[in-house]
């Protein structure tokens, strides 16, 4: 075994690593100035219209797409894989969960569409893997609001997990975190609309997408990659239409996210842009993270748990 001594200033540069990428993000949780709301977007009420959205997500299995990744993190571009998993399942209403094997006609079953999205990358010398789950009711018209999500980040300073309930008529945030500034936090924030959301509501129905001056909850892995608070912020969002490819973009005063997916059925995301303006005196510039769309599969994947199996993640060129 070979055993490589670090000097001391290299040590402290690997130490500062872990730190957000602007110095100045805040680490507390708190919301924004109260608002009345007025002609500002806070919920995105889409539920199925498309005919073919029952044979389509109703055949027991799952949308699996691989994307080609550029991460931006700590000021620098990083290549990795991302994975945007799509399906049906059965959720209770009252406990989050999700139902197994148990038939419930109290009105307590929701039908969502489950997104699992993930990321990695490698910063240097370590990865990082992301993960967030998002439960996103088809009934749109009754539910107009995300029920749960929850994200979780490793990487070998330490991992950060967050949880997101819909409660009473609120966002109950959950934080748990190694960084001693954010340790074990709650907040409880507006029902407004949830960035993360975003991606389950254009497959459910991209029409019902709002535009225009709207109240947004960022989403967690940017929230956690940045180490930014968790806070209702205003954004100006635009739907762009065409032929082929459309596209949904939330703009922030600092920050700009665009998601692009198929204008027709399924609405299939073929990738997404986010990119942050930083002011450093006179100048100005843009970082950018870029996930371009590699490979699709329909795979009632939780069957396919063999050693066999593992060619399929050669198919989705995640190897």
């Amino acid at each position: 075994m070979q055993t490589l001594t670090v000097s001391l200033a290299a040590s402290a540069l690997l130490l500062a690593g872990c730190v957000p990428d602007r110095a100045d993000a805040p680490t507390s949780f708190a919301a924004d100035a109260p608002y009345d709301g007025r002609g500002t977007a806070s919920a995105i009420a889409a539920y199925p219209v498309d005919p073919g959205f029952g044979n389509y997500w109703y055949q027991g299995k799952a949308e699996i797409t691989s994307y080609d990744l550029k991460q931006l993190h700590y000021g620098e571009p990083r290549a990795g894989k991302a994975v945007l998993i799509f399906v049906t399942e059965d959720f209770s209403r009252s406990r989050h969960v999700k139902l197994e094997g148990i038939t419930r006609t109290d009105g307590d079953k929701v039908t969502v569409l489950k997104l699992n999205s993930m990321k990695e990358f490698i910063t240097g010398i370590y990865p990082y893997s992301l993960m967030s789950s998002v439960f996103t009711p088809l009934s749109g018209d009754r539910d107009p609001h995300s029920l749960k999500v929850t994200t979780s980040v490793q990487e070998w300073c330490g991992h950060t997990f967050v949880q997101i309930d819909l409660r009473e008529n609120a966002f109950h945030v959950a934080h748990h975190s190694y960084f001693e500034s954010e340790a074990d936090q709650t907040v409880r924030l507006a029902p407004v609309i949830l960035e993360d959301e975003l991606w389950s509501k254009i497959r459910i129905n991209p029409g019902a997408l709002p535009t225009g001056d709207a109240r947004v909850i960022a989403g967690t892995q940017f929230q956690r990659l940045s180490r930014s608070a968790f806070a209702v912020k205003h954004a100006s969002a635009a739907l762009a239409t065409d032929d082929a490819v459309s596209s949904y973009t939330l703009a922030y005063e600092h920050r700009t996210l665009t998601i692009r997916f198929s204008t027709a059925f399924p609405h299939e995301i073929v990738g997404w842009e986010e990119s942050i303006t930083q002011d450093s005196g006179n100048a100005t510039r843009v970082l950018a993270t870029q996930a371009v769309r590699d490979t699709t599969i329909l795979l009632d994947y939780w069957t396919h748990n063999s050693l066999t199996d593992e060619v399929l993640r050669e198919v989705l060129n995640l190897e």
